[in-house]
């Protein structure tokens, strides 16, 4: 089985004295508000508060769900057992270091951090207070996953599409996402996914891409070589008219493709009178509610055991596709070089990611 074992959430953990675990969310913007929701209706939390450095979505998130909105992050922290992070991803070291420097448990949104250095030091601060450290690659968590775990053994070639229209604006805001690469921004989670079904590692890849409405690549084409002879093409966009999140995967008698979408799975199998076909209509379940359960759950098992149980998706698993993510971003930017394709410098390898960064996430 190609699949790391993890908690599954399906299966209530009860903590003694029926208690909740104490959990806070820092930045309830377009992806942050939810994670506060969800909290709000696990029977397994209890949101002490949260907090954004925009005051209004802080109170306007707050207001909607019923939640304390905390005008400082440290006292926000101080309250809580775990937290959430789901600021800009330029902004998840800053945001996240004090925390796991506080020996708070944290699930921080993907990609684990914008460069390479940022990464590796939140993933050795984790180990070095002995806190559970998740990264939300929420498509692990996705049904279509139950789905490939199932029928993926095999894997020879894999064909991953993932579009999406262009962020809208914000008043005051960047466009979401437009902080770092469709690279980081999108394509890091069937980089994920491909990392965790193939178990290999990476001899060489192609990349093509470029920047269209950004300062940033907006669609980029990886074709992925492992040593064990596998092979993976990804193709991110977010110019895309139509959205659409498709997974195929091809093996030595089948062929297995998903549409995320749709909620629709189909494998084609080879037998001995020729070839069998199985639709499969995939569980719309939660993904994000099933990640945060799953979160919660290992830092229940953590409390009550005295020894520390990792997420599905440690912090080392977010470090390796970052790895790889980087990688590829930084071959389309060497790309782009050498046809003289220019364009505003923004991320040099997942480096530096805007002119006007500022130090910190949390004032």
């Amino acid at each position: 089985m190609f699949f790391q074992p993890w908690i599954d959430p399906r299966k209530r953990f009860v903590m003694e004295n029926d208690s909740k675990l104490k959990v806070g969310v820092i930045g309830v913007g377009a992806l942050g508000r939810h994670h506060a929701r969800l909290y709000a209706q696990s029977p397994n939390a209890e949101v002490v508060g949260i907090f954004d450095v925009q005051k209004e979505t802080a109170e306007k998130v707050g207001a909607e769900f019923g939640l304390r909105v905390f005008e400082d992050w440290r006292e926000l922290a101080g309250q809580c057992e775990a937290l959430s992070v789901a600021v800009p991803a330029n902004y998840h070291h800053s945001a996240t270091m004090p925390l796991l420097e506080m020996g708070k448990h944290v699930l921080v949104e993907k990609p684990l951090a914008a460069n390479i250095p940022e990464a590796v030091e939140m993933v050795e601060c984790a180990k070095k207070h002995g806190v559970v450290f998740a990264v939300g690659h929420v498509e692990r968590f996705n049904p279509a996953m139950d789905f490939l775990e199932k029928y993926a053994a095999h894997t020879r070639f894999i064909e991953a599409h993932r579009l999406a229209q262009y962020p809208p604006p914000r008043p005051g805001l960047p466009r979401r996402g437009t902080e770092v690469s469709v690279v980081l921004d999108l394509m890091i989670h069937d980089i994920d996914l491909v990392l965790t079904m193939v178990d290999s590692e990476v001899e060489r890849y192609d990349v093509v891409g470029i920047p269209v409405l950004s300062k940033t690549e907006d669609i980029v084409n990886a074709r992925i070589k492992f040593k064990n002879g596998s092979c993976a093409s990804l193709t991110a966009s977010r110019v895309s008219q139509e959205p659409m999140r498709r997974f195929r995967v091809f093996q030595e008698d089948s062929y297995i493709s998903m549409d995320y979408g749709k909620h629709f799975g189909m494998v084609l199998k080879r037998n001995r009178i020729g070839l069998a076909r199985r639709d499969v209509n995939l569980d719309e379940k939660n993904a994000l509610a099933a990640e945060l359960e799953d979160f919660i759950l290992a830092v229940n098992r953590t409390k009550m055991t005295g020894v520390l149980c990792q997420a599905k998706v440690p912090g080392e698993q977010g470090l390796r596709a970052l790895r790889l993510a980087v990688a590829i971003e930084a071959e389309a930017r060497r790309y782009n070089e050498q046809y003289g394709f220019k364009f505003a410098p923004c991320t040099q390898g997942g480096t530096e990611l805007t002119a006007n960064r500022r130090e910190s996430a949390l004032p």
